[in-house]
């Protein structure tokens, strides 16, 4: 087992990887920029090291300085978190090369899937369900591109090969639109990715957001680890995760997971990693698949009584699964909201000093943040400074923990999405389960502010 690691990344899920490692008996060492002095991750560490100013350009997207700050503190080992540079396949090779074991998928699988085009060949070479589209990218030829579309069926959606975040993406609801918003869309990636290949699909109307989580080792061994529901989002980022997804059938779910579990085997992939899908009229649709640690990934760790983030760490060190997929279980139902700073129904962000920090507690009620009474909020990164999840033996028990939870949480300084969140656990739509992508949109336009 590794003696140290360094953790290439900030907010809370530098303290979670942080809070793993000490558990292990692990020495973790944090990088920081200096909008992130004081932070409570940076008080904890056993060495932490400033890497640069606030922009991420220059300290946590700024690879020589990660990796030399790895070589001079002796760290074996570096675990990038989510965003940031957790998803480059040029740092993860980076690293090898370097002496470093870095704590994910190997550069080859990174690249793959992070291709979304050479993603959904892998998954249908492999029987994974993909939304009807092309096979690949879109060619030059106007003509084809018409034919293409025609032969999928209007709506499509014209998505960047090597988009994400939501970004990249343009539904065409006729004929008469369809070149514009393929030029433009290629365009726009090429600014944004690098990479102006595009791809299409048939555009679901009211799908949900569902994902299912595995965990695969150095030996062809994969399990999943059951899926969570992430339909209730804005601009395709997700503001509420749980599990289990309401209202599908286990069978369905079940044969999706194992198809997952088989592609992660066949294709020799290592460490955690989720595949997204759309869910829509009971059949799975694949979108993409992450090759990370997901920001919800407690939900799952709740619901199965795994510590994924500590998986990682082992099966990086070489260690087999300790378990088979006859061995999961999942007990229970856990809802994540995840906490902004940020105004609750104009979504502009509040950074700034938080004055008051007082989160909730009681039976159920886990908070994973980095914030704390005087923590200033810095104006540099994302929005989220912490997530509150509940558990509970039923999806009803869970939505009451969730709304007494919300009920005790107070920030103050700044701004907080903690009020949307409350009226969101009170909605009757959300409380009978199986909303889809759309419909906090649409809950948000009629309940303007």
């Amino acid at each position: 087992m590794f003696k140290k690691i360094l953790i290439a990344n900030r907010g809370e899920i530098a303290l979670r990887i942080q809070r793993a490692c000490r558990e292990m008996g692990i020495k973790s060492v944090v990088v920081y920029s200096e909008a992130d002095r004081e932070a409570k991750y940076v008080k904890l560490a056993d060495e932490a090291v400033c890497i640069g100013p606030a922009p991420s350009a220059q300290s946590y997207l700024n690879m020589p300085a990660i990796i030399s700050t790895a070589e001079v503190t002796d760290a074996e080992a570096i675990h990038p978190g989510y965003g940031f540079l957790s998803e480059n396949a040029d740092f993860a090779e980076r690293v090898e090369k370097s002496g470093f074991v870095f704590i994910g998928p190997t550069p080859e699988a990174i690249r793959m899937m992070g291709d979304k085009v050479s993603a959904k060949q892998a998954m249908i070479r492999n029987g994974v369900p993909c939304v009807p589209g092309t096979e690949g990218a879109l060619p030059e030829d106007p003509k084809e591109i018409i034919r293409q579309a025609r032969a999928i069926g209007y709506p499509v959606i014209i998505k960047a090969a090597g988009g994400g975040g939501g970004r990249g993406m343009r539904v065409v609801h006729t004929e008469a639109a369809l070149l514009n918003a393929v030029q433009t869309t290629r365009t726009e990636a090429g600014a944004a990715f690098g990479n102006p290949a595009v791809y299409m699909e048939k555009f679901l109307e009211n799908p949900r957001h569902v994902e299912i989580q595995i965990l695969a080792d150095n030996y062809r061994n994969a399990v999943w680890l059951g899926e969570r529901d992430c339909s209730m989002q804005r601009r395709h980022q997700k503001v509420i995760e749980e599990a289990p997804a309401p209202n599908i059938p286990r069978r369905i779910v079940e044969r999706v997971g194992e198809r997952c579990a088989a592609a992660c085997k066949k294709i020799g992939y290592r460490g955690a990693g989720t595949f997204e899908f759309l869910y829509e009229n009971g059949e799975f649709y694949f979108i993409e698949m992450n090759t990370r640690v997901q920001v919800e990934h407690p939900v799952t760790e709740l619901v199965t009584g795994i510590d994924i983030v500590q998986m990682q760490i082992r099966i990086a060190a070489g260690e087999k699964l300790p378990f088979a997929q006859r061995n999961i279980q999942l007990r229970g139902h856990a809802i994540e909201c995840r906490i902004n700073a940020e105004d609750a129904y104009k979504f502009t962000p509040s950074p700034g000093r938080i004055t008051t920090w007082h989160p909730p507690g009681g039976p159920g009620v886990r908070v994973d943040s980095h914030a704390y009474a005087n923590y200033y909020v810095p104006p540099n990164y994302d929005s989220m400074i912490g997530k509150v999840i509940v558990h509970g033996d039923t999806r009803e028990q869970a939505l009451a923990r969730m709304r007494s939870a919300l009920s005790e949480t107070v920030i103050e300084g700044i701004q907080t999405n903690v009020p949307l969140h409350r009226e969101l656990m009170l909605d009757a739509k959300f409380i009978e389960g199986g909303t889809s992508i759309h419909y906090l949109e649409g809950w948000l336009a009629q309940h303007k502010r």
